[in-house]
């Protein structure tokens, strides 16, 4: 088979586009325009790193690469004799040690092997059981990380520790501590080994893989939803602009590629909107897949009269007279968000739902068939946005505020600071949380009346964290939708009428306006004729 010229061009081509795009991204990582959002690249890069599975073990060799010239150096300058007293020390002549380190070079590489195959089968398991997006809760364990790395780590070690053995060398011929400390590493590995067979005996259950996933969801929420309201911001959004600024002339902001959204800067944006003296809007959550050109918002120009067109002066708070936007505008705006070509973990909530949703969709179907494991889903979704309904949810508004105003004291600051509409966000509802989660699960399981029942239980537990009615149609939406889906697919009569009986109580229950006082229980008909029958036989 022969190679054309053309094909090495290409691929020429390609490998340099590659690497560009790359020092792109580092370019603008770094860049002044950035450095408001530096934290948040900066956890996306972590997380990218975590995300991989060659960083702790990379790291845990670099250290024994590194630990060992130092022992060795160490053991140059130890008095020998008091190397003598310590019991656990190595004392053997250099043909033991270089025994010891041979056969420790040669087990923990063994066992280094063994660990890799046991992992890659994990994750086929997992792959085929779980769904492939539960693949990086696998590779980023960090126990599982740590045990790999120890055993390379130690294998490196012992390699350059066997190299610095000397046998013809008087002074210096076996660096006693440096295989002695070889020796403790093996013993630890050896103990690693056990705990990585029990640790990965629990990764594989279901409960095990919910929770963490559960866990995961819940950090999302707590870093996109607030405890507590911020009245200020509450002031700030009732602005002129904020209901006016749909009138202004708009450009369309196409994206800058295929993929999916995995992160937007919003310090970048605001800064970019304030440069350009108008209102970026985006129509794209987080996780949303958009293609190449597609018009994912628009920017606002303020016209010409507006209050805040201003030149720059010494104030720092008084904006620059609007303009298009231009080639660096475009260019800037690339560096504002991040778009991969696959859906990686990030934080977005809907991805973190997802996965539970996922595992329990997976365990309804005919091939797994554990309806058990979704009923475990819809409770752990359920304690998910149990939280959501009770805490503040993200405002899409986000607002330029000057640092004079900033700076200044509380005595100082006015009722109505000044604060400038900068960028627009869209932020999806409680209900659409819902639908994607548990509503998912109900159009797959419309003909198991367990999970239809967990399902409702779940509209009743919500009830106790909603805070208004809003939320209460929501919950009384989905119920319904609950019932219609048993009505229509159950095979039974009796059956649906067991789950009609249970969606009618459970909705007097939410329309019960003291309902958060009380405990809900729900009885069937025929439960309610033994409990009468017991009763008339008792009196």
């Amino acid at each position: 088979m022969t190679t054309h010229k053309n094909d090495k061009t290409s691929v020429w081509i390609r490998t340099v586009n590659t690497a560009q795009s790359k020092l792109k991204q580092f370019t603008q990582l770094w860049s002044l325009q950035t450095l408001t959002d530096l934290p948040d690249r900066l956890r996306a890069l972590w997380q990218q790193l975590i995300g991989s599975y060659w960083f702790i073990p990379t790291a845990c060799v670099i250290a024994g690469i590194l630990l060992a010239p130092l022992l060795v150096t160490v053991d140059q300058h130890f008095d020998r004799k008091t190397i003598r007293n310590i019991s656990f020390a190595f004392t053997g002549d250099d043909d033991a040690a270089r025994a010891i380190m041979t056969a420790i070079a040669g087990a923990v590489l063994g066992v280094a092997g063994t660990t890799f195959s046991i992992t890659i089968a994990v994750l086929s398991m997992a792959s085929s059981q779980f769904g492939p997006r539960l693949l990086r809760n696998f590779l980023t364990d960090t126990p599982n990380q740590f045990v790999l790395g120890a055993f390379i780590g130690t294998f490196s070690y012992s390699l350059l520790v066997l190299k610095s053995i000397h046998k013809y060398d008087v002074s210096f011929g076996v660096p006693q501590l440096a295989v002695t400390f070889a020796i403790i590493m093996a013993i630890i590995c050896a103990l690693l080994l056990v705990y990585f067979v029990q640790h990965m005996v629990h990764a594989i259950q279901a409960s095990h893989v919910i929770q963490n996933a559960s866990n995961d969801a819940i950090n999302n929420i707590y870093y996109w939803y607030s405890d507590q309201c911020d009245i200020q911001h509450q002031r700030d959004a009732e602005h002129h602009d904020v209901e006016v600024f749909h009138h202004w002339p708009a450009m369309p902001i196409y994206s800058p590629n295929s993929g999916y959204l995995q992160q937007i800067y919003f310090e970048s944006l605001i800064a970019l909107s304030q440069d350009y003296g108008g209102v970026i809007k985006l129509h794209v959550n987080l996780g949303g897949y958009i293609t190449d050109k597609n018009v994912i918002g628009y920017f606002y120009q303020r016209p010409a009269e507006h209050p805040n067109n201003r030149q720059k002066t010494a104030s720092p708070h008084l904006a620059i007279i609007p303009r298009s936007p231009d080639g660096m505008f475009w260019q800037r705006f690339t560096g504002c968000v991040r778009i991969e070509q696959r859906l990686a973990h990030s934080d977005d909530i809907a991805y973190s739902l997802g996965q539970m949703t996922e595992i329990a969709i997976r365990a309804l179907s005919p091939g797994i068939n554990d309806p058990k494991t979704a009923v475990n889903c819809i409770q752990s979704l359920t304690s998910c946005l149990s939280i959501m309904l009770r805490r503040q949810p993200p405002s899409p508004y986000h607002f330029y505020i000057p640092k004079s105003e900033e700076t200044s004291s509380d005595d100082e600051v006015e009722q109505k600071r000044l604060a400038i509409l900068a960028l627009v966000t869209h932020t999806p509802k409680i209900s659409d949380f819902i639908n994607l989660s548990l509503g998912e699960i109900r159009r797959y399981a419309a003909a198991d009346l367990m999970v239809l029942k967990a399902l409702c239980y779940a509209m009743v537990n919500l009830n106790y964290a909603r805070v208004n009615s809003a939320q209460q149609q929501t919950l009384l939406h989905e119920l319904n939708l609950i019932k219609r889906a048993g009505e229509e697919n159950l095979s039974y009569q009796e059956l649906i009428d067991d789950l009609v009986a249970m969606c009618d109580q459970a909705k007097q229950f939410i329309l019960d306006e003291d309902a958060q006082h009380q405990h809900f229980t729900y009885v069937s008909e025929f439960t309610a004729n033994i409990r009468q029958a017991l009763q008339s036989q008792s009196s």
